[in-house]
């Protein structure tokens, strides 16, 4: 028989019991058959699927997108085009938040160059001042 336990699902996918709770919880993990013990009873395509949610996981998507991307792999009638549209709607995501980063990063840069930093007390910092009293525009 290939049925595996909570604490063997986790082993096999690299993750902790807990987390396959979570999981099951919110509807990543189909709810698993039980043994006439009531132990819940994992597939081996559940640890795939678990792997699964941790490579999307590394690549930035939250547990919602992956949620997604699941009903996807399993709806027979969708499309790669699908699939493509939920990658490229998180790229544009990424896009917009490494163009706040450089815009943050542009911000403290000028504020760096504009402190002497040194021996200078506190009170004389121009980045301080500036954060007390100008609206900052990232």
């Amino acid at each position: 028989m290939n049925d595996l336990t909570r604490g063997e699902l986790a082993k096999q996918s690299g993750v902790n019991r807990e987390t396959i709770r979570y999981y099951e919880r919110s509807g990543l993990l189909p709810l698993p058959d039980r043994s006439e013990s009531n132990y819940c009873l994992f597939t081996p395509e559940d640890v795939q699927r678990v792997r699964f949610i941790k490579r999307a996981q590394a690549v930035g998507f939250s547990l919602s997108q992956i949620k997604l991307l699941l009903d996807l792999k399993f709806d027979s009638g969708a499309t790669c085009g699908d699939v493509r549209g939920t990658v490229e709607a998180k790229i544009e995501e990424i896009d917009e938040k490494i163009n706040a980063l450089l815009a943050m990063r542009a911000v403290l840069a000028e504020l760096a160059t504009e402190c002497p930093g040194g021996d200078r007390p506190v009170d004389e910092c121009p980045i301080l001042e500036s954060l007390s009293h100008e609206v900052i525009h990232a």
